[in-house]
């Protein structure tokens, strides 16, 4: 029973650093390119992981072409696309309600579960879309309430609410490319693997942008913060996930991940001063509900 509980706090606890990443921390990066935080808030993580999980560099050596092939899956949709899509979704709102982002990226799930039916041929049914149904629907609403999407002048609500959501299909595809890793790697050498792909596939696209590396532009103020996501909420969240993982039953797991929108929500109101409308948090509470019941559903009827 304890280390199941044990197992429950980790969940929550990373969820909850989440939530404080992307309305908190993230953001304070907001003058620097996008790419640039992506490249640091892998490639600092992976420099202070090099005395505890180096080892990995021996099991790696070992991979066959496929798990390689999985494994950059993973590095390109959950660090690469997936981090630059949500990072500049963040910026893109101006601190003005960044949990309506964090929120938006709780369809990872859905993407998941679907992704999951054609890579790992896991079972899709009619119960999966009608609750798909209830979640876009509060997704919608979460976004821009009763008004349509503001397509006119390049909206930034818009934009943000569209990076997002591929954030949130990246992450959902990472997921299922890392189930299938996880078969055959252990998940500190998977995670160590995954920034250091990330750090180098970040890395060429800068140079093959012509941005280089701009430290320069990088001041002490974030530098903090870069290193404070590096040991909280960048690897740190993702330790203590999978050690509560481990422990936890898939079910029980998909409630605790709830910490992170509550989290948001909290962090973004306490730190910043935005609070949802009752239509957004109808919106919220729709879109929580049917992700959490997508996530629970038996394979069976998924």
């Amino acid at each position: 029973m304890i280390p199941r509980r044990l197992g429950a706090l980790a969940i929550c606890a990373a969820a909850a650093l989440w939530g404080l990443d992307g309305v908190v921390l993230t953001p304070r990066l907001h003058n620097l390119p996008v790419l640039v935080v992506v490249f640091l808030l892998h490639a600092v993580p992976f420099v202070l992981m090099q005395p505890v999980l180096g080892k990995a560099y021996s099991k790696l050596r070992h991979l066959d072409a496929g798990q390689w092939a999985t494994l950059v899956a993973v590095a390109i949709t959950g660090g690469v696309v997936g981090t630059l899509a949500i990072v500049k979704a963040l910026f893109l709102v101006d601190f003005n309600q960044l949990s309506v982002v964090v929120l938006l990226q709780k369809f990872q799930p859905v993407f998941a579960v679907a992704l999951a039916a054609i890579v790992l041929k896991e079972s899709l049914t009619g119960r999966f879309l009608v609750w798909v149904g209830v979640a876009i629907s509060g997704g919608y609403l979460l976004a821009f309430g009763w008004r349509l999407p503001d397509l006119a002048n390049g909206g930034r609500t818009t934009e943000a609410a569209g990076m997002a959501l591929v954030a949130a299909a990246a992450f959902g595809a990472a997921t299922v490319f890392g189930k299938k890793l996880l078969a055959s790697l252990h998940f500190g050498d998977a995670t160590f693997a995954r920034y250091g792909l990330t750090t180098a596939l970040t890395a060429i696209l800068l140079l093959a942008t012509g941005k280089g590396f701009p430290f320069g532009e990088v001041t002490g103020a974030n530098w903090l913060t870069i290193a404070i996501i590096a040991v909280t909420t960048g690897s740190g969240a993702i330790f203590l996930y999978y050690f509560g993982l481990q422990r936890t039953p898939a079910r029980v797991a998909a409630i605790c991940e709830l910490c992170l929108p509550l989290s948001a929500v909290a962090f973004d109101y306490f730190v910043n001063g935005s609070i949802l409308s009752p239509i957004q948090l109808t919106g919220a509470l729709l879109m929580i509900g049917a992700i959490t019941r997508v996530s629970t559903l038996p394979p069976a009827t998924a």
